[in-house]
């Protein structure tokens, strides 16, 4: 059955009106809700909808920042390690000595000593031809490549270059060398001139490349903390004094303490070249 509406008829005569009942307004009189609601927000009027939280605007939304180019994605990207940078110079330099030690092994015997001759950082060769002499006795490795200084150099240079880079670790090593031959070849020059020895001390055997790895040892134990930097230098130092002890070859010996003591004044130089340096693409 359908519902009609019908206009409401006055109340019957002697009805009583209830208290506090008013008339309704007519629904032409109402003003259009539109109308209303173009003229405000609902959440202005006070006192509408007190007991309805009010909506909070919802932070922006930032777009993905992409990831570098070449950065690995994925959850195995949080365990991948760079494998760390080579160290061109320790092992380019260890090519050139496992080199020269395997022909100094299988070459004439009598060719071997001219080599190593014409190699030496004697005086005489000092005199004449002192870069060209320094450089070619830096190549053979004294006691061939199985030699404990041969152990020293990978290990030590390995250390150093991965902490301060190649050309640094090569200063290092060239004045250790360098500075440690001038050292011990120059005081012998002059006793010659003096007459305290003859002149056959000016053509004395001398190469290698313990000079530099001294230095380098001296240099890296800079960089070590303590428990491991003082216990190294004790006894490296304590091997070159038992050497120089034995008074089997003094200038040499007194050339290694020499090139430690360069090493341990590079200390400042060596720690500030490690700060600067970026860390190892290293992971280093």
């Amino acid at each position: 059955m359908e519902r009609t509406a019908s206009p409401m008829s006055p109340p019957p005569p002697g009805a009583r009106e209830l208290p506090g009942a008013r008339e309704l307004p007519d629904a032409r009189e109402l003003p259009d809700i539109r109308e209303l609601s173009d003229a405000c927000e609902l959440s202005d009027v006070p006192g509408l909808l007190d007991g309805i939280p009010g909506q909070r605007t919802p932070p922006p939304v930032r777009p993905p920042v992409p990831p570098p180019a070449g950065a690995s994605t994925g959850p195995r990207a949080r365990t991948r390690r760079r494998i760390p940078v080579p160290v061109p110079f320790t092992l380019g330099y260890a090519a050139v000595l496992a080199v020269t030690s395997y022909l100094a092994e299988h070459l004439d015997p009598a060719l071997v000593y001219t080599l190593l001759q014409g190699s030496s950082t004697d005086v005489a060769h000092l005199v004449q031809t002192p870069a060209p002499v320094l450089a070619a006795s830096a190549l053979w490795v004294a006691g061939g490549f199985a030699s404990p200084f041969t152990l020293a150099f990978l290990v030590v240079l390995t250390g150093l270059e991965r902490r301060v880079g190649g050309a640094r670790t090569a200063v290092v090593f060239l004045l250790g060398h360098v500075l440690a031959t001038l050292a011990t070849e120059v005081p012998v020059g002059l006793a010659v001139l003096v007459g305290r020895l003859p002149d056959s001390s000016l053509h004395r055997l001398d190469y290698g490349i313990s000079f530099g790895v001294a230095a380098c040892v001296g240099a890296l134990a800079g960089l070590l903390r303590p428990w491991l930097r003082w216990p190294l230098l004790s006894a490296f130092g304590a091997m070159l004094l038992q050497d120089l002890l034995a008074f089997t070859d003094p200038m040499t010996d007194w050339g290694h303490l020499i090139a430690l003591a360069i090493g341990v004044a590079a200390w400042p130089w060596v720690r500030r070249w490690d700060r600067a340096r970026p860390p190892a693409a290293s992971a280093a």
